[in-house]
């Protein structure tokens, strides 16, 4: 893959788009665009990142953008803080609504279609290619073989407590043996 040339669009006004037919777009950033991205993500590098695709009209009201991102980008792990390889390929699906407004206030329902958004006045690629991508990466990367240890802390003379202590019906079998029920309802006596 390589660069788009340098006069290739990343911002589309979307009342310049054809209303008949496709348009085509391959946004690829340079490396300075890259770093900067990884920067505002909190990635290590972000080695390749690429958005290919077209945005349709759907009727007069409507653009359908769909696309591919792939990437490859470096996250530290959030054990070992070594960094972990991620690679996305990632599809996008996005509609675009003339007419269309976002619900306003604290609590909002969220629609069943979650591609729908109201029609902007600029479709911008690299907004959408840094969107996408935050959201395809992995929340929590871990190195192979990282795994969280156990911490014990306590004061002086108090027994810790461990993650097995921790489970909430761990220790009724032991306790209900020291108190002699057995699984015997309180009500219940022996003949």
């Amino acid at each position: 893959m390589t660069d788009p040339a340098p006069n290739s669009p990343t911002r589309f006004r979307t009342g310049g788009l054809s209303p008949r037919k496709p348009t085509r777009f391959d946004y690829a950033p340079d490396g300075s665009a890259r770093a900067e991205l990884a920067r505002q993500l909190g990635l290590l590098a972000l080695k390749r990142l690429h958005l290919a695709g077209e945005i349709r009209p759907v009727g007069r009201d409507e653009l359908v953008l769909t696309a591919r991102l792939t990437a490859a980008a470096d996250q530290s792990c959030v054990v070992t803080l070594k960094p972990v390889a991620a690679a996305i390929d990632e599809e996008i699906h996005r509609r675009y609504v003339a007419g269309l407004t976002e619900p306003q206030g604290e609590e909002v329902e969220m629609p069943e279609d979650d591609t729908l958004e109201p029609m902007p006045e600029v479709i911008d690629l690299a907004e959408i290619a840094a969107e996408a991508l935050a959201l395809a990466l992995p929340l929590y990367p871990r190195a192979p073989g990282a795994e969280l240890g156990e911490m014990v802390h306590s004061a002086e003379g108090v027994e810790p407590l461990r993650d097995d202590d921790m489970k909430p019906f761990a220790g009724l079998s032991a306790l209900a043996a020291r108190l002699g029920t057995k699984g015997k309802p309180d009500n219940e006596t022996d003949d």
